[in-house]
């Protein structure tokens, strides 16, 4: 019995000088933490979603005054927060043009032709893998199995009738959703220039008649009749110049295929 009692004496002892060591570490530590540090991270949204480059918002306030991270780097607190984030630390806030992520492709259940009806497990990148690239007849085209759903921490993705679709009033741009991708349609564009051309394929005329029946054919209508040339086509595609395009909207009335938005 006393050597139980010796026992647990020592053991508590032990507990009691560890944590006196670690509260006098973790004291001495705070005490050349910068002051303003914890101001930054109130001021954080605290999503995580690595949308910055950083592992979270907590390294991101910390990366921030090493130099290793840049006050316009949060895709989520936008404009506003850059401009407080910048008060802090000191430096001058660079403006910053508000962008969205966009899914390539407009190709519906209803628009596009199938290999096959898949039946398996859930996901873009595991339909990718089988036959043909997937269950789509165009190779290029979202395949609507949702990874980009699941990946989205602000709900701003859903599928429409077969494909991914996004809502760009909730779009962070935090980028997550374009690695998940396996078919690459996943870019950010400038929000404030709503023309969009609603296709990736690239294999020119034929393959995009026999696969999808709103595709870009490579036709150069809307290159010819842009007067801004802002468009132009790249791998037989069309291409939007965001530098350039004035959100006329001639283009959008003049695609055949209904394939501009």
């Amino acid at each position: 019995m006393q050597t139980i009692i010796g026992t647990l004496a020592v053991l508590g002892g032990l507990g009691l000088g560890f944590g006196l060591l670690l509260a006098f570490a973790a004291a001495k530590l705070r005490t050349n933490e910068d002051p303003r540090l914890e101001t930054v991270r109130d001021l954080l949204p605290g999503a995580n979603c690595g949308g910055c480059g950083c592992a979270g918002c907590g390294a991101f306030a910390e990366d921030l005054f090493t130099g290793k991270a840049n006050v316009a780097a949060c895709p989520v607190g936008g404009s506003e927060l850059t401009n407080k984030l910048a008060e802090i630390i000191g430096t001058e806030a660079p403006v910053l043009i508000k962008k969205t992520a966009f899914i390539k492709c407009i190709g519906n259940a209803e628009k596009s032709r199938f290999h096959y009806i898949y039946r398996g497990v859930d996901g873009c990148l595991a339909s990718s893998k089988l036959s043909a690239g997937g269950q789509k007849a165009c190779t290029f085209g979202c395949l609507g199995g949702g990874d980009c759903v699941r990946a989205c921490v602000f709900d701003a993705i859903h599928i429409v009738d077969g494909i991914a679709v996004v809502d760009p009033n909730n779009c962070t741009n935090c980028g997550v959703c374009i690695t998940k991708c396996p078919r690459k349609l996943i870019e950010p564009v400038d929000a404030t220039k709503t023309v969009r051309i609603g296709c990736n394929a690239q294999d020119g005329n034929k393959f995009v008649r026999e696969s999808c029946t709103i595709g870009c054919i490579g036709c150069k209508l809307c290159v010819r009749k842009c007067t801004f040339d802002a468009i132009e086509i790249t791998g037989q595609l069309a291409k939007i110049n965001y530098e350039k395009c004035t959100n006329c909207g001639v283009c959008i009335i003049k695609c055949p295929r209904k394939v501009i938005m």
